[in-house]
């Protein structure tokens, strides 16, 4: 079975663009990366003072369950050197599960779809983009980024694709 998967992938330390392309890098060797957004530069959320981020959303096809892919992410924050110090604290790389098919999931290791989707511009703009296949997901996503209470800071920095392809079926 063929799963597709919405992902959130963000960074503010070190050469940002840089890390957003070593983890889609890493991620197409363990999933298939079929869309990307373009890549924004977003103020940073949770009120820890910290560097702008970019960020981007990017869907993949995979064949592994969302647990797996969450196992896959961790190991890739973990190789581009992500340190878990501060909550929503500077990061090299953060690697987000956002939507699993139309799973929900609720247990201590994953919540899907992710809980925080309605209140991130940088989340909500991007998937905007990368939801255009699916017709119902691409109006449910307009319908929150209309209602987010999130008024932050989300411009586009550069074009998602100019560097990083996709992989071909």
């Amino acid at each position: 079975m063929v799963n597709t998967a919405y992902l959130s992938i963000g960074s503010n330390i070190g050469d940002r663009k840089k890390n957003l392309e070593l983890a889609i890098e890493k991620l197409n060797q363990v999933a298939q990366v079929s869309r990307l957004s373009h890549i924004y530069e977003t103020e940073p959320v949770g009120g820890v003072k910290q560097d702008d981020f970019l960020n981007m959303v990017i869907q993949v096809k995979t064949s592994k369950s969302a647990y797996e892919l969450l196992d896959d992410l961790h190991a890739i924050e973990k190789a581009l050197k992500r340190k878990r110090i501060i909550h929503w604290g500077p990061r090299t790389i953060d690697l987000d599960i956002l939507f699993f098919n139309n799973d929900h999931v609720s247990s201590p290791e994953l919540t899907l779809p992710h809980p925080e989707i309605p209140n991130r511009r940088f989340v909500l703009i991007p998937m905007l983009e990368v939801s255009q296949d699916d017709p119902k997901l691409h109006q449910a996503i307009q319908a929150l980024l209309d209602a987010t209470s999130d008024k932050n800071m989300v411009r586009i920095y550069d074009s998602g694709s100019e560097n990083i392809e996709p992989t071909q079926n």
